[in-house]
């Protein structure tokens, strides 16, 4: 995609463990790139556009949101308010808030404005080849792939910074900041992050893995980085901006990449729910005062069930469209309750589950398995 005044975009995600120095590269990306390249450079900091709050207060179950949380509305939010700026950056509009615009929007406009990215108002990129950098954890492939499917639908160049560093680096580093992350948060994320894998999905091939572990403390990585890979990281952002992502690309090896995200995706927040509804189902039989040994029986139960579930889920009996896609009007954790309902209700027959199942059939409700009034 060419800007109205004939610049280009790139899109280029950075993701790594928090305190790996995602935002210090960003910093120097910003300041380097218009006097080494002639580029333009904005950054779009996720922790600065998603308010604290949506994190809520503590460590969510598993150091993961719930699938309804603030934290995953604004995350969407925030990949709608790009699409309008690429839009407008296409048309030379500015760009058109939402009907009832939340208040994300006015802050993402204040970091465009402040950047010079709103086009009609005053500012607006000239024709300098543009760089956004999203400075994010990113560390699930299906969070990147969502930017990439942005890149494809707007013909803008992609790319992937992803910065490695060990994990008691990471702790050690995050120590000394003002606002530290919950450690829990770190050694989880590092049990699950993602590294991109070019040689088996063809769309991370515009992909780079830095090792930060030399520069510390981490005040000190955006200069080390930037001097120690400059040339490969410019060279990155130089092919991703020569190649696009091309829309509607007849291609069965990236459908089927996509396909595979998109399940692996899928089969991550039906596993959350999943935990979250048997928990609910093990705390009512609790409170019933069952024996151990039938509690027991009960969770060997419905672990099986879940397994199977998520089984079915992985071998695509209920992920997506035929193109491997999510339909974008279902909630996902809406879907995911439905779907095991059915399967949950197979133990309704079994001794463990009728010695404490006195209630009518559970229904979702807020996510969680609720009882029926009548």
């Amino acid at each position: 995609m060419e800007r109205a005044d004939g610049g280009r975009v790139v899109l280029c995600v950075l993701c790594g463990l928090p305190a790996a120095g995602k935002s210090t590269l960003a910093r120097a990306l910003r300041r380097q790139l218009p006097l080494r390249q002639g580029w333009d450079c904005a950054l779009l900091v996720y922790d600065d556009l998603i308010p604290e709050e949506a994190w809520g207060r503590g460590e969510p179950p598993d150091g993961e949101p719930p699938l309804d949380s603030a934290w995953k509305r604004r995350r969407r939010e925030l990949l709608r308010h790009l699409e309008r700026l690429l839009r407008a950056l296409r048309s030379h509009p500015a760009p058109p808030g939402p009907a009832a615009a939340p208040p994300s929007w006015g802050r993402f406009l204040s970091c465009c404005a402040e950047q010079g990215l709103l086009p009609g108002r005053g500012g607006g990129p000239g024709t300098r080849p543009l760089c956004l950098v999203l400075d994010d954890n990113f560390y699930y492939r299906s969070m990147r792939h969502e930017v990439f499917q942005l890149a494809r639908k707007y013909s803008l160049g992609f790319c992937q910074l992803f910065l490695e560093c060990p994990l008691e680096l990471c702790l050690q580093r995050n120590r000394l900041r003002g606002s530290p992350v919950p450690e829990g948060t770190i050694c989880r994320m590092a049990q699950r992050v993602e590294v991109p894998e070019p040689e088996k999905n063809p769309w991370e091939q515009n992909s780079l893995v830095l090792s930060s572990s030399a520069c510390a403390p981490e005040e000190q990585c955006d200069s080390g980085l930037m001097e120690a890979f400059h040339v490969q990281i410019i060279n990155l952002l130089g092919a991703a901006l020569e190649n696009p992502v091309k829309q509607n690309e007849e291609n069965t090896e990236q459908k089927e990449a996509d396909r595979a995200i998109c399940a692996a995706s899928t089969v991550h927040q039906a596993d959350q729910t999943c935990r979250r509804i048997i928990s609910q189902t093990m705390k009512e039989a609790k409170d019933k005062n069952v024996l151990p040994s039938e509690m027991k029986s009960l969770a060997e139960e419905l672990n099986k069930l879940k397994a199977e579930f998520l089984e079915d889920l992985r071998q695509g009996s209920h992920v997506g469209n035929e193109s491997g896609q999510q339909n974008p009007t279902v909630d996902p954790a809406a879907s995911v309750l439905s779907s095991f309902q059915p399967v949950l209700l197979k133990t309704s027959k079994s001794d463990s589950f009728l010695r404490w199942r006195a209630q009518p059939p559970l229904t979702p409700a807020r996510g969680l398995w609720n009882r029926d009034a009548g």
